[in-house]
């Protein structure tokens, strides 16, 4: 609001001021008890204000009558020219504004109303109503200058009042107009419902038409989506098809309940949208969000039946919770020439948001749609939100008409015009507005790849993969996502996706994602994917082998295999008495056969894409006891629980032998160790093998002490020959395992 600073006085002085008419005394009428119509109620009220030359007199002044008559003519030749609408009752309303003829002309001076809640005697203090706001249409037949309209609630009472400015005169056609947004037009009467009933059903027609209408769009761009990923049949790689563009979540027309019928032309279209304008309603902010369904209609038929537009000025309205309503007719997504910023309509889109922002800052909700719709309209011209842009005036009482602004692309209407909108608050909001509305996508990252397993910074899959991924910037300011394999555009998903699939060649890729903001700008992240279809290779069947260790009821074996791939090994599972997991790197298990008894081990190993092979082998641990060798020398039989089956033999003199002749593909001698034991000669087909210590601080019977294995079975003799090893001659053997 402008004013002159007299101005700014006499409105601070206005409460404490009683309005004197001169020679009849105060216009203060008592209160009346407010009644309702039974006929429907009006949308539109008029009524005129009327010029009078009054005097102000302080309520505490205490003079002679004399000298307060003098002092008073005194002043009264030189007041301001003043009008006003006397208190009184009316149908009911919910927004209130006064008008004038000339749409080009602003008042000089300051304009209150006061109203009184619906159904009560209580009125409201003296409200200052927002005027220096020209009007912003090309103007035409029955269009009025006018303040900015105030929502009051529910009323059904009025008192309005205008103080000119020093001599300035007073706007000719002056009147009040009172809306009524939920009143049915007059071709169509109908009975008034009670508030209480009318507000319940209003908030669910308006989420019923909410839910309907972002489910209808759901399922439309989904569609779309699911038909543009479908190769043509006949076809090889079929062009990959962008997701549509998301229209912000919003309470359209019809959901907010716009009057069609009051809107007489169809809309306008002008070109690229190089600006988006913020404004405020400057309504007030003492609404609930429930409410503001019923705000955005008050204002449609303000704008239409009040100023002589032909429909509501701004393209889109925002309430304080942060609610996206679509304001004039003619297409979200299309450049509608609105009637909101003097000189600059053309090629802009504007969004107003719902109350009073001189002081108050709006919430953080709101800004954030804010930055969602102007993102939203200049990205899909690939306007940079950050950006700046020089416009031609078509005429505003900042810029002459064909004046050229240099003005950011997210402006306040008073970098046009010499107005307070969008209000102190607000106006010092827009630079963070605009950095939200412009960033890059932030945050982004792989999460994983489906169908894929990730080692050392790489995913690795059998063909299909799925790149999935986050980030921090709010779905609700984004436009796509794009994969790129190899530099080559694959796929595409719609903002509210985090992942989409691919199919892939064999070998190695890049593959990249590229997200997509409103306003156009990119953010990528990329991993290297390993496509890999063949199963690890086995060079040759699983190695079963006898190995140190105990001997009794089992004996302790070694499973050995040699796997290979491409991609690497990821696991290897042993199945046999038990089944172990083990890392891709491990070539070898420890495990025990029963003797006597045939035991199969399955290997199967997997690589990092996922594909797995398997291999088995079988073999059956014998024992051959030292009755079933061939001697030399002198033996003895020794008896002990520990030996297998009781019972060994001991010898001590040097050259002494046993000998073993079996058909497998492995074999171990099985003797005692003691602390006092000797050595021993181990001699295979009469080749000599190397000599075994069998001297132990730990004693005990059963004990593989040699062993040799073979890829494939064959028939071998063993022959063990004591040593006679000086000081620790004897020896104890207890037979010998082989696997069969």
């Amino acid at each position: 609001m402008r004013r002159s600073r007299p101005t700014a006085r006499l409105v601070a002085l206005l409460p404490a001021l009683t309005v004197v008419i001169t020679g009849s005394g105060a216009v203060m009428q008592s209160p009346v008890v407010p009644t309702r119509t039974t006929g429907p109620d009006p949308v539109l009220q008029t009524f005129g204000l009327t010029e009078s030359r009054m005097r102000l007199t302080s309520e505490s002044q205490t003079k002679d009558q004399n000298a307060a008559a003098r002092s008073t003519e005194g002043r009264a030749a030189r007041a301001p020219r003043t009008a006003e609408l006397a208190r009184r009752s009316t149908a009911p309303f919910s927004l209130v504004g006064v008008t004038w003829a000339d749409p080009h002309s602003a008042p000089q001076g300051a304009i209150e109303v006061r109203t009184r809640r619906l159904g009560t005697t209580t009125w409201s203090s003296w409200r200052l109503l927002e005027t220096d706001n020209p009007d912003a249409s090309a103007g035409g037949p029955g269009v009025r200058g006018s303040s900015d309209p105030l929502w009051v609630g529910p009323s059904d009472g009025v008192q309005a009042r205008m103080i000119a400015t020093g001599e300035a005169a007073l706007p000719a056609g002056l009147r009040v107009d009172l809306i009524n947004p939920d009143a049915p037009e007059t071709d169509t009467p109908q009975a008034m419902t009670p508030v209480a009933q009318e507000t319940r059903q209003e908030k669910a027609q308006e989420e019923r038409h909410e839910k309907a209408q972002e489910k209808r769009h759901r399922k439309a761009q989904e569609k779309r989506y699911e038909k543009a990923q479908e190769k043509p049949k006949g076809t090889g790689d079929a062009p990959v098809v962008l997701p549509v563009r998301p229209v912000p979540r919003l309470v359209t027309r019809s959901a907010w309940g716009a009057d069609e019928k009051i809107v007489k032309e169809p809309p306008e279209y002008t070109g690229a949208v190089h600006i988006v304008f913020v404004h405020h309603t400057a309504t007030g902010n003492g609404y609930d969000c429930a409410d503001s369904a019923s705000i955005v209609r008050g204002i449609e038929r303000f704008h239409v039946k009040s100023k002589g537009w032909n429909d509501i000025g701004y393209n889109f309205l925002v309430d304080k919770c942060g609610r996206i309503f679509e304001g004039r007719g003619g297409g979200v997504h299309r450049s509608v020439l609105g009637a909101h910023t003097l000189g600059f309509n053309a090629n802009a889109s504007a969004v107003a948001v719902i109350g009073d922002y001189r002081s108050t800052a709006i919430p953080a909700a709101a800004r954030a749609s804010v930055a969602q719709l102007a993102a939203y309209k200049l990205g899909a011209w690939s306007n940079p939100p950050l950006g700046k842009v020089g416009l031609v005036s078509g005429g505003s009482d900042r810029f002459p008409a064909g004046r050229t602004a240099l003005l950011n692309r997210i402006a306040g209407h008073r970098d046009t015009g010499r107005t307070e909108c969008p209000g102190n608050a607000l106006y010092a909001q827009l630079p963070a507005i605009r950095a939200s509305a412009g960033a890059a996508p932030a945050g982004l990252r792989y999460r994983k790849v489906n169908g894929a397993s990730a080692y050392g910074g790489k995913f690795y899959t059998k063909g299909p993969a799925g790149p999935a991924w986050d980030l921090t910037t709010p779905t609700r300011m984004m436009d796509r996502f794009e994969v790129w394999v190899d530099g080559r555009l694959s796929a595409a998903a719609p903002s509210g996706h985090r992942q989409v699939a691919v199919q892939l060649e064999p070998g190695e890729h890049k593959v990249t994602v590229r997200a997509v903001h409103l306003s156009g700008k990119v953010a990528t992240t990329s991993a290297e994917v390993i496509v890999d279809p063949v199963a690890p290779e086995f060079s040759e069947p699983p190695l079963v082998a006898l190995r140190e260790g105990t001997v009794g009821a089992t004996a302790p074996v070694r499973v050995g295999w040699a796997a290979t791939d491409t991609s690497g090994l990821k696991s290897v599972r042993v199945t046999g008495a038990d089944t172990t997991s083990l890392s891709g790197g491990t070539r070898q298990h420890t495990a025990t056969a029963r003797l006597g008894d045939p035991a199969t081990w399955a290997v199967t190993a997997t690589d990092r894409a996922g594909n797995s092979s398997s291999d088995s082998v079988t073999r059956t641990p014998v024992l051959l006891t030292e009755a079933e060798a061939t001697r030399t020398g002198t033996w003895r039989a020794v008896r002990d629980q520990g030996f297998l089956g009781g019972e060994a033999v001991a010898g001590a003199a040097a050259g002494a032998s046993l000998s073993w002749t079996f058909t497998g593909s492995s074999a171990a001698v099985v003797a005692s160790r003691t602390a006092t034991s000797g050595r021993v000669r181990i001699y295979l087909d009469e080749e000599f093998q190397g000599i075994v210590d069998l001297r132990s601080e730990s004693a005990g019977n059963g004990r593989a002490v040699w062993t040799r294995s073979w890829r494939t079975s064959g028939t071998h003799t063993v022959r063990v020959q004591a040593e006679g090893t000086s000081g620790r001659p004897s020896v104890v053997l207890d037979g010998l395992v082989y696997l069969r």
